[in-house]
């Protein structure tokens, strides 16, 4: 991925050790969702002010966004930074399973994070799997992918153990507290694959618990009984928990999958679905109840999932995607939907409020359009900022052009400030 390797920021995203003037960035003439026109400066990773279109002084670098919303940035819940982009490798020949070597599974993380981060998640959580013969291999390798991607994307793992329970689950418990103690930012597994998946997600909350860290749970959730005591064991915890991507609900009976959804609430359990498909270790494809679940105040985020693996090999990772497939498919507004992928996945991965206004954190997405449900059908051109600064841009332009005179003068050219209704390209 040429194209998406990591760039020194622009000249204006000076680093925050610098004077406030430095690093001051004003966004001039966005349009928010609720129709305003506003400008708005950034000072380190925080909003500083808002307001209309032409109040603000630029002390710093201005930007121009006519024509274009902007939204909170979008966070992704649920990526497999350890497996991403390796059906590429098997496209191209390469005999055998993909290399796990830690300098390649540091690649593929990386160049899969900057992949996100160009369609707006300047935050992501990656489940990584450890034990067996790779031991904490993969697990160090995304690490380092965190630690090359320092001031683009903030990237979270989540240590994943194969087995638990039993004499063979000795080993993945001891290396699950190994993997807390090198850097893992959460706890989970695939319960579904375990020879007791109950006695595996009881494991995996009391180390949660020992550990204070959060818990996120791979698991098809189509076992009522056995999900009513794990959303139980939930509700006794400080932590939060997570679920996903949960398919398994829509295939339960309505009465039963209600309770379930009451259950998963009282449990304050959020669920994590992924619209664009399904991931490693979900055999069976589908998407959770949203609407079902909202109704009944479970709190639902939505995340990609496999990108471009052998469980998803044309997976985008695009949260805007993945926004679109819940307001077509799912019934959700446009907001509703929006608010999936960037506020629910913001609070399910324990990370601070984002709004535009000030004193919240600059992390923000700039998409062409004028409104939510024109961007998420074509949200080609962005722009993101991650911590005040701008991380990634894309553009793109349409041209239409008479194929038989050779011109198209009287034709509409999108990508412009003034293109149409729904922001063209």
């Amino acid at each position: 991925m040429p194209d998406s390797r990591p760039r020194p920021p622009d000249d204006h995203a000076a680093d925050a050790s610098n004077s406030p003037e430095s690093t001051a960035l004003t966004l001039r003439g966005a349009r928010l969702t609720d129709g305003r026109i506003v400008d708005v400066r950034l000072g380190g990773s925080r909003i500083e002010a808002v307001g209309t279109a032409g109040s603000l002084p630029a002390s710093g670098a201005r930007i121009d966004l006519r024509g274009h919303l902007l939204l909170p940035a979008p966070a992704e819940p649920h990526a497999h930074s350890d497996t991403a982009l390796t059906a590429d490798e098997a496209v191209t020949g390469t005999p055998g399973p993909a290399s796990q070597l830690p300098e390649d599974v540091q690649r593929r993380a990386t160049e899969a994070a900057l992949l996100q981060l160009g369609h707006g998640a300047t935050a992501l959580r990656s489940h990584v799997r450890i034990g067996d013969v790779q031991g904490l291999a993969a697990l160090e390798a995304v690490l380092q992918a965190r630690r090359s991607l320092r001031g683009l994307a903030d990237l979270t793992a989540v240590a994943v153990p194969r087995l638990l329970t039993g004499i063979a689950g000795a080993d993945g418990l001891a290396m699950l507290r190994d993997a807390v103690k090198m850097g893992a930012g959460a706890v989970g597994g695939c319960p579904d694959l375990d020879p007791d998946p109950t006695g595996y997600a009881e494991a995996v909350l009391e180390i949660a618990a020992e550990h204070g860290c959060p818990v996120d749970l791979h698991t098809d959730s189509d076992d009522p009984v056995r999900l009513a005591r794990l959303a139980t064991m939930a509700g006794g915890l400080r932590q939060e928990v997570a679920l996903g991507p949960c398919a398994g609900l829509s295939r339960l009976p309505g009465e039963a999958a209600g309770r379930a959804a009451d259950q998963l609430a009282a449990g304050r359990v959020t669920v994590i679905c992924l619209p664009q498909g399904g991931c490693c270790g979900s055999e069976r494809r589908g998407t959770a109840p949203v609407r079902l679940l909202r109704a009944a105040g479970v709190r639902v985020a939505a995340g990609s999932g496999a990108l471009r693996d052998l469980a998803n090999p044309v997976g985008r990772g695009d949260p805007l995607e993945a926004a679109f497939l819940l307001a077509s498919q799912s019934g959700l507004s446009a907001g509703q939907a929006y608010e999936a992928v960037s506020a629910e996945a913001r609070r399910a991965m324990g990370l601070p409020e984002v709004r535009i206004e000030a004193g919240f954190p600059a992390e923000l997405l700039a998409v062409r359009g004028e409104r939510l449900s024109g961007v998420l059908s074509l949200a080609y051109s962005r722009i993101v900022v991650h911590r005040g600064r701008v991380v990634a841009r894309t553009s793109a332009v349409r041209e239409y052009c008479d194929s038989e005179t050779g011109g198209g003068a009287g034709l509409p050219r999108q990508g412009r400030a003034d293109s149409g209704p729904g922001g063209g390209a």
